[in-house]
């Protein structure tokens, strides 16, 4: 038996899809923009800061930890392009039935994986501008894809049994 999906309903979910979307290309333009910035600023091995979190440039050819920094060019940009248009799919399909956290979840990993993918095409490596110097230099794409990864994780931990029922596979 079809049912029609109420216009209402139909604009709620294509809303909640658009925000997210929306989010998430927000949050890949500043990172991209920071990128750009740090790549002028820093070019000359400039550091600026001296506490916990310095701005020193760094370029990282590989994925997370320089991993797989010495496989073919082509590797690296097909694979997270992989992961990034499955992070997408998924982002549009579950945005409907999310809360405001899990949307801004989905649309932070989204929007890092997009902008780290954007960063790495013109030619094969990642600008990384954040040192901490007991940990590998990072980027902005990289706190959001953290970040968005640990609400995810903590809303599905705090989830109630009901929550967890409705959203189990057998259902």
């Amino acid at each position: 038996m079809i049912t029609a999906v109420p216009v209402a309903h139909r604009r709620v979910r294509l809303t909640r899809r658009c925000g997210l979307l929306a989010v998430a290309v927000g949050l890949a333009a500043t990172d991209l923009a920071v990128k750009a910035w740090a790549t002028s600023a820093l070019a000359d091995g400039a550091v600026i800061g001296t506490g916990l979190v310095q701005l020193r440039l760094a370029f990282n050819p590989g994925a997370a930890f320089s991993i797989a920094a010495d496989a073919p060019a082509w590797v690296l940009p097909t694979v997270t392009g992989i992961i990034t248009f499955i992070v997408a799919v998924t982002s549009w399909r579950m945005a409907p039935g999310t809360g405001h956290l899990g949307r801004l979840g989905l649309a932070a990993i989204l929007g890092g994986a997009s902008a780290n993918l954007i960063d790495r095409f013109p030619d094969g490596v990642v600008t990384d501008y954040l040192h901490t110097g007991w940990w590998p230099t990072f980027n902005l794409a990289d706190t959001f894809i953290v970040g968005g990864a640990a609400i995810l994780i903590t809303l599905t931990a705090f989830r109630s049994p009901d929550e967890r029922a409705q959203h189990s596979p057998e259902r």
